[in-house]
């Protein structure tokens, strides 16, 4: 099976954080989130990196990468002229995509690890079905801000639902959930999504016809990719195909950062600084790996 390629969602408007951040100085030398995500996507065994990015920002990070990326990155870039969601903007790359392949999905302000990315590849290539990759709690909190995080309902290695939980954050020995439901305090174990997916061909046709039938989606109705993928595991969005409901889990203990708020940036910083530190990652991205 050929290698997969990566889309990369870098068309939000990052309002919390006050700037571009798929462009957020974090490595050794101020490269960019997209830079480390980029090379370490590229050495997990990726083919080709599709940005997906809207008309205000968008320039910015195609100036960047077109100056700071090496020219044997196959890279290209999908505009999202409006921002519906993260299915819309997936949909903003099927052009771009060989729809003879599976191929993965990510955000453009986490950076998941070379370990995750590798785990998702050979999934990709050795199975080529739907897969999501699991982070521990634990491992997915940056800074003292609340955050967002969908929590896994796993059975076996199969995903069976996600339980989106708002106002989350660490307190002393002790992760909390401050949205009103229960369980008020989580497990740090629980598995997280932290929109790491990988995707067989089939499923476009699945993002097609989900953003088809949502007639009020808009800036203000966007149409979410965990929301569909919980429609298809329920069984509420018909398929054609019911190996598609089927998603595995790809349970890693690796740590997951990013830059929400503005106040995470050193935080991720210091984080990166310590994984170059272990040898967990080269000083610079595109660097070769041992």
């Amino acid at each position: 099976m050929s290698r997969p390629s990566l889309v990369i969602l870098a068309a939000g408007r990052a309002r919390r954080f006050g700037g571009v951040k798929p462009l957020a100085p974090i490595g050794a030398h101020g490269e960019a989130v997209i830079d480390l995500i980029a090379g370490d996507a590229i050495h997990a065994g990726f083919d080709k990196i599709v940005l997906v990015i809207n008309p205000d920002t968008g320039p910015l990070i195609q100036d960047h990468v077109s100056l700071v990326w090496p020219k044997s990155v196959n890279v290209d870039f999908a505009i999202q002229e409006r921002p519906m969601g993260t299915v819309h903007a997936v949909l903003a790359a099927q052009h771009l995509i060989d729809h003879s392949a599976p191929f993965a999905v990510s955000n453009a302000d986490d950076l998941y690890g070379a370990e995750a990315f590798r785990a998702l590849a050979a999934h990709l290539i050795g199975v080529g079905t739907n897969a999501l990759v699991g982070f521990r709690l634990s491992n997915a909190l940056v800074g003292d801000e609340p955050v967002t995080r969908g929590v896994c309902e796993v059975g076996g290695n199969h995903l069976d639902g996600i339980a989106e939980r708002r106002h989350v954050v660490a307190v002393e020995d002790r992760f909390e959930s401050h949205d009103g439901l229960t369980p008020k305090v989580l497990d740090p174990a629980a598995l997280v999504s932290m929109n790491l997916w990988g995707f067989a061909p089939a499923m476009w046709t699945i993002f097609d016809d989900a953003m088809s039938a949502a007639t009020d989606a808009s800036e203000e109705a966007e149409v979410l990719l965990p929301e569909v993928i919980g429609r298809v595991v329920s069984g509420d969005l018909a398929v054609g195909d019911q190996a598609l409901r089927d998603i595995t889990v790809l349970a890693t203990d690796s740590r997951c950062v990013g830059v929400t708020h503005p106040g995470d940036l050193s935080v991720v910083q210091s984080d990166i600084a310590k994984q170059i530190e272990r040898g967990e990652r080269p000083t610079r991205p595109f660097d070769e790996r041992t």
